[in-house]
């Protein structure tokens, strides 16, 4: 029996699409929420509640709805995606369920439970009808504009809390900031991909930096200096954090160059410190964060972040059991910004544990197929949209354990929000569309035997890596997103090893109409 190759492919050859996992994973998701309700109610009412069927059906409904729409239109998305954001928003719809039982008056889980099922809908929506993710390198400069109105209009409007990031109209509120994040994240991914040569091996050099030219870089830094100055005037410290963070980032992964990531932690120390000196609001966070037990010697009872950290202390390792906390006493905010707080207390350094590692593997995958992909847009625009939920994460949980100043935002799904666990989905359907994109098989899969997975193309023998040019700049050989190892070429490829299905210098590959490259690589296959 000999191994299948180009000239004898095996009958029926496909990429595993995985969706049948994802299901299994999605029953499993829903369960474990479902079963939290249950314990919540038997905690605090010694009774199942009533309406834990119709959570049940309600949540395992709103699963449904994205499986079906990955399954017909991102066949061969990863499978663990969709399956942690119902996990996570799941889990999130318990806890203010949990503490909507402490505030019978001001019932939140109702409201947030409409928020999710308008997440997934358009989740749904953007997975149908978003064929392609290079559709949005179109529209960078629009993106942008529209992101800079979504962040000035609420400065118009009264500040609440301190921060003036929400619209309030008739009774309806939202954070347009929130929707503002992604659409700069796709302007940054465009604008970095289409540049990134320039911005890597041409400007100045000083001492052992060298800067890019003023012409290249001018755009994107201007773009990002009016964000963070509107947001300096809403006050809101958090979301200017997160996009600098994430500009950083993508700068980083455009240019390969570590100096970037220096030299962004020392503008964002100085950054901080200024506004923290200059703006009272800000400045009362920091004098909090350094100062958390003050307001008790004052004899003012315990702060926000005190309490915090006393349900964080009385969790311990294991918690004190769903519905057995008391991180009511927090106050206001403990079904938004400090709902991390009621979980740490009630399910402990275990449950924390594993909380964090459910966020770590949603960003691992969205880097992976962004590793995956060949077009630099791509890899860009997954790299920066799990860069929004990994910084969203770290600034979050480092305010509410007091590793850095509170910032206000609300943890990823897990908090109430209607605003924030919207474009949470959203976040989620791009990145569902990037990695069905880094997964499918290559179009002429049929004819070599070559297949598109996880870590690349492969053949029925050994695949060839991806070419260095492939990568994002810094990257080197290697199998960790860019493709197995291997001797030479597929059957039938070039003379000089490569494998035809790899567009080199980070050109689109031509498994696509708007290829400019397509018949090209399409007649040396054939």
């Amino acid at each position: 029996m000999t191994a299948p190759t180009a000239d004898a492919p095996p009958p029926g050859l496909r990429m595993p699409g995985r969706r049948g996992t994802e299901l299994a994973l999605l029953a499993g998701a829903v369960l474990i929420s479902v079963c939290g309700y249950i314990d919540v109610g038997l905690a605090r009412q010694n009774a199942v509640p009533g309406d834990a069927a119709s959570y049940g059906a309600g949540l395992a409904a709103l699963a449904l709805l994205g499986h079906l729409a990955v399954r017909f239109r991102a066949p061969y998305a990863d499978p663990l995606l969709l399956p942690i954001a119902i996990l996570l928003n799941g889990l999130g719809l318990l806890l203010i369920f949990r503490l909507d039982l402490e505030t019978p008056a001001d019932r939140a889980s109702p409201t947030q439970l409409v928020w999710s099922a308008l997440g997934v809908g358009l989740f749904a929506a953007v997975v149908l009808l978003l064929r392609d993710h290079r559709t949005l390198q179109r529209y960078a400069y629009v993106s942008v504009a529209a992101g800079l109105a979504l962040m000035v209009v609420p400065i118009f409007f009264p500040a609440v809390n301190g921060a003036k990031i929400w619209i309030r109209v008739a009774g309806f509120s939202f954070q347009p900031g929130e929707f503002a994040k992604i659409l700069i994240t796709v302007f940054f991914a465009a604008y970095l991909a289409a540049n990134r040569s320039a911005l890597a091996h041409t400007g100045k050099r000083m001492w052992k930096l060298q800067f890019p030219a003023g012409r290249v870089l001018g755009p994107v830094v201007a773009v990002w200096l009016v964000s963070v100055g509107v947001l300096v005037l809403e006050r809101d410290l958090g979301t200017s954090l997160l996009f600098f963070g994430v500009f950083v980032v993508l700068l980083y992964v455009a240019t390969g160059r570590t100096g970037w990531i220096a030299v962004g932690l020392l503008l964002a120390a100085a950054g901080a410190a200024a506004v923290g000196v200059l703006e009272p609001h800000v400045h009362s966070r920091v004098a909090d964060w350094l100062h958390p037990f003050a307001s008790i010697t004052a004899g003012r009872g315990a702060s926000q972040l005190a309490q915090s950290l006393f349900a964080f202390a009385a969790g311990g390792l294991l918690g004190t059991g769903l519905g057995e906390g008391h991180s009511a006493l927090i106050g206001f905010a403990m079904k938004s910004d400090f709902i991390l707080a009621t979980y740490g207390e009630e399910l402990g350094l275990t449950g924390l544990t594993a909380l964090f590692l459910l966020y770590a593997l949603l960003v691992a995958r969205g880097f992976r197929a962004g590793l995956a992909l060949r077009d630099p847009f791509g890899r860009l625009l997954a790299v920066g949209l799990a860069s929004l939920l990994a910084v969203q994460v770290f600034v979050i949980a480092g305010g509410v354990m007091g590793l850095i100043p509170l910032t206000g935002m609300a943890m990823p799904f897990l908090a109430q929000g209607g605003s924030s666990v919207v474009t949470n989905w959203v976040i989620v359907a791009l990145l569902v569309r990037v990695s069905d994109s880094a997964r499918r098989p290559l179009p002429d899969a049929a004819a070599t035997g070559v297949i598109a997975g996880p870590g690349g193309a492969r053949s029925g023998a050994s695949a060839p890596p991806y070419e260095e040019d492939d990568l994002p700049y810094g990257y080197g050989y290697g199998n960790g997103g860019g493709g197995g190892g291997g001797d030479g070429g597929s059957p039938g490829g070039p003379p000089d090893g490569r494998d035809a299905g790899h567009a080199p210098h980070g050109r689109s590959a031509p498994d696509t109409p708007d290829s400019s490259d397509d018949h090209d690589d399409q007649g040396s296959r054939r």
